[in-house]
This record gives C-alpha cells, sequence and structure tokens, in this order.
C-alpha cells in the first residue's frame, strides 16, 4: 500500500544558462535558460531534489514578448516558489494526485502574479522542478529504485516497450547556420527537427518558412543514412501553434512538393494554433499535437481532429501530467514521441526514460526524441558532468543498453552540484 506523504519543508534556487546564439521559435528568440532546483522533505526525513528547464517563450509567446526575458523567467520561478508553498499543505499518496490537487490555486497564483491570464504550458513548464522533486520523494518514501518501479500500475502498459535505440531530432533554429546542419548530417544525424513560424505577418512567416525549408533541403537531399527505409534523411516541421489557417499548413507542404522535400517529411508538429478546430487527418502527412495539450481531455479532441501523433513533453508540462497523455495515445493506438525544451543533461535523462519505452514510432523501428541542448548552451560540457549515466549520441542517436535500465538513465542518483544549491536561506 502507498504510503501518505507530507511534505514538510521546501527550498529552490536556480542557475542562469546563457545560450550560443539566440535561439528562435514561436516568432521571437531566447538568449539564456533559467535551471530551477525544488528540493522537497518529508515528514519521515526522506527528500527528493527535482530540476526544470524554465522557457517562458514556449509556456507563452506573448507574455514572453510583453517584458524582459529576466522578468518572465523571474515570475515563472516565482510562481514555482508558490507550488512549493502549497505543496506542504498538501500530503499525497503520488505525485498525479498532488498535481491534480494543486493546480487550481497555482493556476490562481499565476494570473496574480502575471496580472494577466496566462497559457497553461506557462503554468506546467513551473511546475517541473515540483513534479520530478515529488516523483523522487514518492518513489524514496516507497522504496522504489527504478523508473519502472514506480510508475503506477495504470500508466504501465503504455510504457511497457524497451526499445534499443531512440532517434534524435536534431533542432534547427530559424538562424542555425545551414553548414552546422550539414555537419550534424555528417555526424550522423538523420532526422532533422526544423522550426518555422517565422517572425513577421503570416505572409511573411510563411514566405521565410518556405526560403529555409528550400536552402536546408538543397543541402542535405543528396545525403544518406543507413537509418531510414528510404535511406534518406528525415525532416519534422514544428510551427509552435503559429499557423492561423489550414490553408497556410497546405500552401508549406506545396511548397515541399514542388522542391521535391515532401517524401522526407516524416511529420509536423503543432502548426495551428490551440484554437484552431479545423481538421488536418486530410493534409498528407501525419499531423502531431504538442502545445495545444495541457491534459488528456485536450489530447482527446485534437485526436478527434485528425491529428496522428501526440508528443509527450514531461521536461515542459510534467512527468504527471504526460502519464495520462502516453495512456489514452496507446489506447487509441496513436504513436507518440518526446520533444525538448532545451533542457539541460540530466533533465534528458529523465526524458529518455519516457522515450525508451514508448511503442517505436511508425517507420522508424525506434524511439523519437527530440534534445538540443548541446547545440545551444555555451557550457553544456560542464552541465554534462552533473548528469549520472550520461551517454553522448552516436549516429544521431542514444544507444539504450542494460545499465541505462538498470540504472533509469541516473534519475535516482545524487548530484552534488545541485544539493548544494541548497541552504537554510532558500527555504520556503
Amino acid at each position: 500500500m502507498l504510503k501518505k506523504i507530507h511534505v514538510t519543508a521546501t527550498s529552490s534556487n536556480f542557475e542562469r544558462e546563457p545560450l550560443v546564439r539566440p535561439f528562435g521559435f514561436k516568432g521571437n528568440y531566447l538568449t539564456e535558460l533559467w535551471q530551477v532546483a525544488a528540493h522537497l522533505q518529508a515528514a519521515s526525513g526522506v527528500s527528493g531534489t527535482g530540476l526544470a528547464t524554465q522557457s517562458v517563450l514556449y509556456g507563452d509567446a506573448d507574455f514572453f514578448a510583453a517584458q524582459p526575458e529576466a522578468g518572465g523567467n523571474a515570475l515563472m520561478y516565482a510562481l514555482c516558489n508558490r507550488a512549493l508553498e502549497l505543496v506542504k499543505k498538501t500530503p499525497f499518496h503520488t505525485p498525479v494526485d498532488l498535481l491534480h490537487a494543486i493546480l487550481p490555486a497555482v493556476k490562481e497564483a499565476a494570473t496574480q502574479l502575471a496580472g494577466c491570464t496566462v497559457n497553461d504550458n506557462f503554468i506546467l513548464n513551473a511546475l517541473v522542478s515540483v513534479d520530478n522533486a515529488a516523483w523522487l520523494l514518492y518513489a524514496a518514501e516507497n522504496g522504489f529504485s527504478s523508473f519502472d518501479d514506480m510508475l503506477p500500475a495504470v500508466f504501465k502498459p503504455a510504457l511497457q516497450h524497451r526499445n534499443q535505440s531512440i532517434a534524435i531530432l536534431y533542432q534547427v533554429s530559424y538562424n542555425m547556420p545551414v553548414a552546422d546542419i550539414v555537419r550534424a548530417a555528417h555526424e550522423g544525424f538523420f532526422v532533422f527537427k526544423i522550426k518555422t513560424g517565422h517572425p513577421g505577418s503570416q505572409e511573411e512567416m510563411l514566405r521565410l518558412d518556405m526560403e529555409r525549408l528550400t536552402a536546408i533541403h538543397a543541402a542535405l537531399k543528396d545525403l544518406r543514412t543507413p537509418h531510414t527505409a528510404s535511406s534518406q534523411l528525415l525532416y519534422t516541421m514544428d510551427a509552435n501553434a503559429r499557423y492561423k489557417k489550414k490553408e497556410t499548413l497546405l500552401r508549406y507542404l506545396d511548397h515541399a512538393r514542388k522542391i521535391g522535400a515532401f517524401d522526407q517529411v516524416l511529420l509536423y508538429e503543432e502548426p495551428l494554433s490551440e484554437t484552431n478546430t479545423e481538421y488536418v487527418g486530410d493534409v498528407g502527412v501525419r499531423v502531431a499535437a504538442d502545445d495545444s495539450i495541457h491534459n488528456e481531455q485536450d489530447a482527446q479532441a485534437r485526436l478527434e481532429q485528425g491529428y496522428g501523433a501526440l508528443v509527450l513533453k514531461g521536461i515542459a508540462k510534467t512527468l504527471s501530467m504526460s502519464l495520462p497523455v502516453a495512456r489514452l495515445a496507446h489506447e487509441r493506438n496513436v504513436p507518440c514521441m518526446c520533444s525538448d525544451l532545451t533542457v539541460n543533461p540530466l533533465l534528458v535523462n529523465w526524458h529518455k526514460n519516457l522515450a525508451a519505452r514508448l511503442a517505436p514510432f511508425p517507420g522508424m523501428g525506434m524511439g523519437l526524441m527530440e534534445t538540443n541542448g548541446d547545440a545551444n548552451y555555451c557550457r553544456w560540457q560542464q552541465m554534462k558532468q552533473h548528469a549520472p549515466g550520461w551517454e553522448d549520441p552516436s549516429d544521431g542517436m542514444f544507444r539504450l543498453n542494460k545499465d541505462f535500465y538498470e540504472r533509469s538513465g541516473g534519475i535516482f542518483e545524487p548530484v552534488a552540484h545541485y544539493e548544494k544549491m541548497f541552504s537554510k536561506h532558500s527555504r520556503i
């Protein structure tokens, strides 16, 4: 029987990590990402430390644009601390129970702090460190020592696979030099995630998106890989909901046909705005839902609109919110993939635990996951030292061996760097 957990003390801290170059998506640019650590201690004396990478631009692009970048990060961090206050007042059996119990009050706090209604993705992003800490605390309290053991039984069928490898979606931001993309292909990457939805009006955006695809395809079209059925490199696109109409998406795909890139498009991720309900099951490529999924109900709605894949973002919207979505996808026989938030290496390992256990993505024969921190963080090499069990990718894939599954990617192992971030002055 699961123990009821009472959190008696909480702490938080953060580090600011600069990026190699401004990172463009959702019509704007990031220059740094805050790495937040949350610490929970239970009445029994056991504790858990969870990490998060804050991405205000991902969470709410309009809110990001309305103030200085650091100001948005400060507000998201403040919301995390409000959540920690609530955790101390909310005994729980599982982290999923905890998340659902505090979420209404966290949403109310978000409106108070921001002075406006913010997107649910902003709120969930602020909860990731708290949720991860709750999972580690839950595991410690109940004697679970692996990712498989700590999964509640209701979610296990959706995560029963043991992929031997995970294909990495190599992210291509608006301003990444084409030479860097070609270099990545020569290093073995074979799935390229192209950020669409450039800044500007809808017409300006579409023009820039098409020009970008033309330049990328011209550079990659003749390269080959042993890891796809066609031997060609594959493309995915992600507009982060910047396209207002289905017609815009169709024009983009027509351009892909015109330049000979269409057959290499594996999927198009979240092209349409969150409020757009147009049917997309007839556009000719698999369309995946990401930004618009805040819970299981949202995922169900997107499936009814013809979306053919669901994106899990345990490192952006919490593991506790991602598990019910994975369960729905399993019940509906809909493939899932894992998408990044330019997270730190330890969080990549957290996300690998999800991607490793999902059914292989159709046409790939392996899991599918985006990670792009190595291309974007100035201090990526140093950050890797704080990720137990870290393994660099090879040939565009993460290889998953017996050690990975036995250690659960190292997520249960203490990291001195993050534990040292806490002091009596960070108590909440």
